[in-house]
């Protein structure tokens, strides 16, 4: 008999890259399905991947007073009654949800069908989503051990972060050849995210002509970012988003500037590649990325600078310290495996059914 697992969760590409990652792991040998929003980057992304998608009512769970607020609870019970009858439908073994908005539905529909529901949380902090979702879960699946604190002790299972075997798989050389660039200097990538990041693109973009006298420099500066006046300049490349080049662009660098979200750091970390960290501030987010950050500053795994001070000056000095003692930082990231080996500690878990 052939064994089935429903994955859910959504709103941002980090809430679907570790699903697929454990997807990718699971398809030989297991039916899967996916339960997600109706227009989320979540059905794009899993379509592609030629897993069969369901789409259920989402509504938005906010802490601050929004006129929506009266008739999104409207939508989330129409998701949770849709999950629980495609639930009933399908008739899997197991849950698994990483998050954001619609996976609240998914889960209570889950637990009214008495399955097995397993949920993952990237942050130190859990979102609203996972703190509701706890609630109805088996279990619960931490990246951080620090995170453990903020749920029920019973139900914590400290997992690490599961990592996307692609990204281990890039080849230095084709990164090189994709970009243009001579293997004579240390290539630097500066990442703002998906969006990118205003003030990372300014400092970078000031501190160009010093950093290119020892960088390779690649920027993914997000959509409409692009600086078309420095589309010719010699050792930079910018591009608005890249996909299927990421993993050779990340083995052909060796130190990157970064935001904090959880899933990109570990990538790095596995990578062993030093970092210069650069969280969202809390005026554009819940603080998770500032401790995401902390954490990975306190095990001694990158650097981490304030995006509201950040200058030029201070992200040529830090590119430059971390350059100095990167073997120290490398050092330090190879003995954190575990933290790194998600995929197989979740796994254990999953496959129990």
């Amino acid at each position: 008999m052939v064994k089935k697992i429903v994955f859910t969760g959504g709103g941002s590409a980090g809430h679907v890259t570790p699903n697929l990652a454990l997807i990718d792991k699971l398809k030989d040998d297991w039916e899967i399905a996916y339960i997600g929003s109706k227009n989320g980057i979540e059905k794009t992304l899993v379509q592609n991947h030629g897993i069969d998608y369901y789409a259920i009512s989402s509504g938005k769970l906010r802490r601050y007073f929004d006129m929506k607020n009266f008739k999104d609870p409207f939508k989330v019970l129409a998701g949770v009654m849709q999950s629980f009858f495609i639930l009933r439908k399908i008739k899997p073994a197991v849950i698994f949800s990483k998050g954001g908005f619609v996976s609240v539905p998914v889960v209570i529909g889950a637990w009214l069908n008495r399955i097995p529901v397993y949920i993952h949380e990237s942050d130190i902090t859990p979102g609203l989503a996972n703190r509701i979702a706890v609630n109805f879960a088996t279990k619960l699946f931490v990246t951080f051990e620090e995170a453990a604190a903020n749920f029920p002790k019973e139900k914590v299972v400290y997992s690490g972060a599961p990592i996307r075997d692609v990204l281990l798989q890039g080849n230095k050389q084709k990164g090189l050849q994709f970009l243009g660039f001579r293997d004579d200097k240390p290539v630097l990538l500066v990442m703002g995210g998906s969006l990118g990041a205003r003030k990372i693109n300014e400092a970078i973009r000031a501190a160009l002509p010093n950093l290119l006298k020892t960088y390779r420099i690649v920027h993914l500066c997000g959509k409409g970012n692009i600086d078309a006046d420095l589309e010719k300049r010699s050792g930079y490349r910018q591009f608005e988003y890249v996909d299927q080049e990421l993993p050779d662009i990340l083995a052909a660098s060796s130190l990157i500037v970064s935001r904090a979200g959880s899933n990109a750091i570990f990538e790095f970390l596995a990578l062993k590649k030093p970092m210069i960290l650069i969280p969202l501030p809390l005026r554009s987010s819940r603080g998770d990325q500032i401790l995401n950050a902390k954490s990975f500053r306190e095990k001694g795994f990158c650097e981490v600078l304030d995006d509201d001070t950040l200058t030029a000056d201070k992200l040529l000095d830090t590119v430059e310290r971390v350059r100095r003692n990167r073997y120290d930082y490398i050092d330090r990231m190879a003995a954190a495996r575990n933290a790194t080996d998600g995929i197989n500690n979740i796994l254990n878990w999953l496959t129990k059914y």
